[in-house]
């Protein structure tokens, strides 16, 4: 039993670590320290359609080779011989998936994919981002975008 029980301690221990990373708030009124002194852009406009999505997880591949790891430490003790070579191999694959989707349940989140016609310009532009339940959007509201390179963020004004 004590043979079994330090794997499991060791791969929840690894999704932990992994997941760790991936709880940084995205919503539009967090910012991370690598916002802070930045310069963004400016835009604003009103929502024209506001659509729910799933966000999909990050963090398979830690799960993944932590299930892995873990499925091939306990498929290598049933049998003995090629018995275990291939057990091992079975409790690796199984493992693997099975850490994947673990890691991803519990990272995927709710978010909404925003269209909005911009004031400046006329365009059409869509910004998704994690859905916050203090900070709900609905047509018409008028909005600032905050631009930062490649990414934004969409505020009420």
């Amino acid at each position: 039993m004590k043979k079994l029980l330090y794997p499991l301690v060791l791969l929840v221990s690894l999704l932990g670590l992994g997941l760790v990373g991936c709880s940084s708030n995205p919503y539009g009124d967090s910012y991370g320290v690598a916002d802070t002194r930045t310069i963004q852009q400016v835009r604003t406009g009103v929502i024209v359609r506001t659509e729910p999505v799933t966000i999909e997880g990050e963090g398979q591949a830690v799960g993944a080779i932590a299930g892995a790891a873990v499925g091939g430490i306990l498929g290598s003790k049933i049998g003995g011989g090629s018995g275990s070579d291939i057990a091992a191999i079975g409790g690796g694959v199984l493992g693997g998936y099975a850490g994947s989707k673990a890691a991803e349940g519990v990272t995927k989140r709710n978010g909404v994919n925003l269209t909005i016609k911009m004031d400046d310009t006329g365009e059409t532009i869509a910004i998704v981002q994690e859905a916050n339940p203090n900070m709900m959007f609905t047509v018409g509201q008028r909005v600032r975008v905050n631009v930062d390179g490649r990414t934004a963020r969409v505020v009420p004004e």
